[in-house]
């Protein structure tokens, strides 16, 4: 009798989320901006400006790093594909979500550039969004898929921060 994979072993989910999430916050945020401009909280100067640049640019090669580290480990960068191997090292040895992450960090030097509030805002509606649609599928796709490999990577490696 051939044994079929549940459906948690196939794949983390039937739409990749997270793209269409942070394209999503992005946009709304931008939107927001100008159709409801908030006064910008922060310093105008170059030490506020090279912070909050800073961040944009981490996010992006956070994100950078950990599509290399996918892609060198054999598996997928789509969130809604199936993971062939469970990837541990590069930016996952620190966190399980390092491009979520450079996404915040990405929306965070996006703020800084526009001087636009509701990009800063939106980060934890972004994260809440991405953990919930997002990540705890793919959490327990990799349970099903990689077992007490994966339990052992996650209780030693922090999620988000």
């Amino acid at each position: 009798m051939t044994e079929f994979p549940s459906s948690a072993e196939s794949r983390p989910s039937p739409f990749p989320y997270p793209p269409f999430l942070f394209a999503s916050a992005m946009i709304a945020a931008w939107l927001l901006g100008r159709a409801y401009p908030l006064p910008w909280p922060g310093l105008d100067d170059t030490p506020a400006r090279v912070i909050g640049i800073g961040f944009g640019v981490l996010g992006f090669a956070l994100i950078l790093w950990a599509a290399w580290t996918l892609h060198r480990g054999r598996t997928t960068i789509m969130p809604h594909k199936r993971s062939d191997h469970l990837v541990t090292d590069g930016p996952f040895r620190f966190r399980r979500n390092p491009i979520y992450l450079g996404e915040a960090f990405m929306m965070l030097g996006a703020a800084e550039i526009d001087k636009n509030i509701w990009f800063v805002l939106l980060v934890p509606v972004f994260a809440a969004a991405v953990t919930w649609l997002a990540i705890l599928p793919e959490e327990r796709h990799l349970e099903a898929r990689f077992g007490a490999a994966w339990r052992e990577y996650k209780a030693s490696t922090r999620r988000w921060i």
